[in-house]
């Protein structure tokens, strides 16, 4: 099993992530909280990235809503914690099959009538966009004016509830990103993988060769957005409030697709690296502002669409593809 997990990848690119495994699993013990608060954001949307990768760099379905899932996840595990006292774990049994099932309602709608392309990724925004006016008014998750978790001092990490300190957090995070590129791989070496990827190319082709696309497709969709749901919950317990305009914006689904588009599109590595280099270099830009004393609305936004633009320009392939062939990492590409 190990063995063909790791086909396909050099001896000294698996010595490198295991040394980057290994340093980040001690991080905390030396990170100020200034940079593990960045750590966590950097697995957060390297996970979030690779659950959105399934269904657009593995799959080809461009979807512009994931926010969707991950409000939904948030939103269902709060509320159950919030009103009933049910542990994050157990109301993620309940915050996966609601996005699975919004997963499943969006992709059956798109492809029994052949919605495809652009369209199918405007379909995904009205949905969340539709979804985030529906939580604006219902009082149960607080509408518009928020929910908020309780918070309380503890003396202790608290795994359970997920109420602690922030290197609890993050070490889920990290958790949840190698487990979701562990799965990634599998499913890529598998034969879903290999149908999704001949959608991918060409679905009409596909279709011909005698692929049930309409299956493999709506596959795709639900397990990337039960996937991205689990993030959903993180988020809420990491920040203990809600509001509509916040999570089911489609500036988040925009942050979201960021990593696995600079780092490389349908690759394994590329969304870690591309979260890497967005938020590192993101963050880089506001303490250089801050440093020249220049605070203007909507920088970062500018700043992540000069990025996309300069990568799409420069390496249109993505920063893993590019780098990875003239290090001599890969031996191929999944």
């Amino acid at each position: 099993m190990i063995g063909r997990l790791t086909e396909g990848i050099r001896p000294r690119t698996l010595i490198i992530l295991a040394a980057l495994l290994a340093f980040f699993i001690v991080a905390p013990l030396f990170a100020s909280d200034y940079l593990l608060t960045m750590l966590i954001l950097i697995f957060y949307f390297a996970y979030t990235g690779q659950s959105w990768n399934i269904m657009m760099g593995f799959a080809g379905q461009l979807s512009l809503g994931h926010a969707l899932y991950v409000g939904l996840g948030a939103y269902a595990a709060a509320a159950l914690f919030v009103h009933f006292g049910m542990a994050p774990w157990l109301g993620l049994a309940v915050a996966v099959p609601i996005s699975a099932a919004a997963g499943a309602f969006i992709g059956f709608l798109a492809f029994r009538f052949r919605v495809a392309g652009v369209y199918f990724a405007v379909l995904t925004i009205a949905v969340a966009e539709f979804t985030r006016i529906g939580f604006d008014h219902l009082q149960w998750t607080g509408a518009s004016a928020g929910l908020f978790l309780p918070v309380a001092q503890y003396a202790h990490n608290d795994l359970w509830t997920l109420r602690g300190h922030p290197a609890m957090f993050y070490y889920v995070l990290l958790a949840a990103t190698a487990f979701a590129f562990i799965a990634c791989r599998a499913m890529l070496q598998s034969r879903m993988g290999y149908f999704w990827l001949a959608i991918r190319e060409d679905e009409e082709a596909a279709r011909s060769a005698g692929i049930d696309t309409f299956r493999y497709k709506m596959l795709a969709v639900v397990i990337s957005a039960a996937m991205t749901s689990f993030a959903g919950v993180i988020y809420a317990f990491y920040y203990n409030n809600l509001f509509p305009e916040q999570v089911f914006n489609i500036s988040q689904s925009i942050l979201i697709i960021l990593a696995p588009m600079v780092g490389g599109l349908g690759t394994l590595f590329g969304p870690i690296l591309g979260a890497f280099v967005i938020e590192t270099v993101a963050e880089a830009m506001r303490t250089l502002l801050q440093w020249f004393g220049v605070d203007l609305p909507g920088t970062n936004q500018l700043f992540f669409g000069v990025v996309l633009l300069f990568v799409v320009l420069a390496v249109p392939e993505g920063v893993w593809p590019w780098l990875s062939k003239r290090m001599g990492l890969m031996e191929r590409e999944p």
